[in-house]
């Protein structure tokens, strides 16, 4: 059995890895594809840690309770310079272990169940007529990233939480800022900008006692009555805050430029609005804009897949990799939007499955309903190999910066 200590750094493949099509994989993975479902990778700082590569070691592994998320951990992997930040620390629902996960979560259940999620199609689809409105006012080119993949999801958390609309930009600025630093400095700064704002905005909704969307439920109850701090509230309605819209919109830009590239595929969804969902499912498992489904550092030893994972070791579960599982789905590198999709790992898996995957498969449904029936020329302005796509330094979440199109 190859223990970490076998293996020279010169040996262990860096991670993360840039991509060079913004739709599929780093070439580099190619090799971590043939070492089995466990192999081993370098952090940015030289430490070694597991990367789980296999769709059923990844669903087995993110249901154990000897890997902790807890990011207060002197041992938990640190992906990128950004998450020493202090802000990226002590975060509700994705970096903490029960019972206070349990807690949180128990809280915002309500307001992300698949029936809560469904009731906002009318509102989604208002905020992307608008989004598309605006765009078709304008004229050719535009850019889709400003202009309605960051817009939609952007403006749905807003409402969602009680944001006002006019804050809108401040924050899709501050939480660009705060995914996008390449250091911890800036990343801490844009935290504690946003961390103000929250602050300021609960502390209102607390005293009125009767504020809008779930800052305003849990800030007029939960706050009030004790159940919930301050803090706890301000640091969850930030997790939300960025987490609600920063995936999403790299699953819009992305997953325009995927389809673009398969006219085949893109000509089954617009001839049969019906598909939509099953494509949606494909693009989450293709695209996996967050490359992870999940960072977790060992409590206890673990066997599995005839690998030991030793107590203090930081394990990564490679979405991108379990997605395009071939154990799990013939020719997984090929884009089918006709394929049952739904064995991916875009939302992570077990307790710290993302809370919010119905509201997002429901804006990715309208987005991709809508786009190609209000601008059915749409394409690319420049080359696919010119889009600037998002660089390792800034963590895992892909992306490219900009998606000049026109129609």
């Amino acid at each position: 059995m190859r223990s970490p200590a076998d293996v020279s750094p010169a040996q262990v493949p860096a991670f993360p890895q840039p991509r060079t099509c913004p739709h599929e994989p780093p070439p580099g993975y190619d090799v971590l594809r043939g070492e089995g479902p466990l192999a081993r990778v370098t952090l940015f700082d030289g430490r070694e840690v597991w990367f789980v590569t296999g769709y059923e070691e990844a669903r087995a592994l993110l249901t154990d309770t000897r890997l902790s998320a807890d990011r207060t951990r002197p041992d938990y992997p640190v992906l990128a310079p950004r998450f020493a930040a202090a802000v990226a620390q002590r975060l509700p629902l994705i970096a903490m272990d029960p019972p206070v996960h349990d807690v949180h979560r128990k809280l915002l259940n309500p307001d992300f169940s698949l029936k809560k999620s469904r009731a906002w199609r009318e509102d989604v689809q208002r905020i992307v007529d608008e989004c598309l409105d605006a765009m078709e006012a304008k004229g050719p080119p535009a850019d889709l990233v400003p202009d309605l993949a960051l817009n939609v999801p952007s403006r749905v958390i807003a409402q969602l939480l009680g944001v006002p609309d006019e804050d809108v930009p401040f924050f899709q600025d501050a939480s660009r800022r705060l995914m996008q630093a390449t250091e911890a400095g800036p990343s801490q700064a844009a935290g504690a900008e946003l961390t103000r704002y929250l602050s300021e905005l609960a502390g209102q909704l607390r005293k009125s006692g009767d504020g809008p969307g779930l800052m305003g439920r849990l800030a007029g109850r939960e706050v009030r009555e004790g159940t919930l701090s301050h803090e706890e509230l301000v640091q969850i309605s930030l997790v939300l805050l960025v987490a609600g819209h920063e995936t999403t919109t790299s699953v819009i830009s992305l997953g325009t430029v995927l389809l673009l590239e398969h006219p085949e595929q893109l000509a089954r969804i617009r001839a049969d609005a019906s598909a939509v969902p099953a494509a949606v499912e494909e693009l989450l498992r293709m695209l996996q804009v967050t490359d992870l489904a999940g960072a977790r550092v060992a409590a206890e030893d673990i066997e599995i897949a005839g690998k030991t994972i030793r107590a203090g070791e930081g394990v990564l579960f490679s979405g991108t990799l379990a997605n395009r599982d071939p154990r799990v789905h013939e020719a997984p590198d090929t884009f089918d939007v006709g394929r049952d999709s739904r064995s991916h790992l875009a939302f992570g898996y077990g307790i710290h499955q993302c809370i919010g995957q119905n509201l997002a498969r429901l804006e990715l449904d309208v987005v991709f309903r809508t786009l190609w029936r209000r601008l059915p020329g749409l394409r690319l302005a420049v080359p696919v190999s010119d889009l600037s796509l998002r660089g390792t330094g800034t963590g895992t979440v892909q992306g490219v910066n900009s998606l000049p199109v026109t129609w």
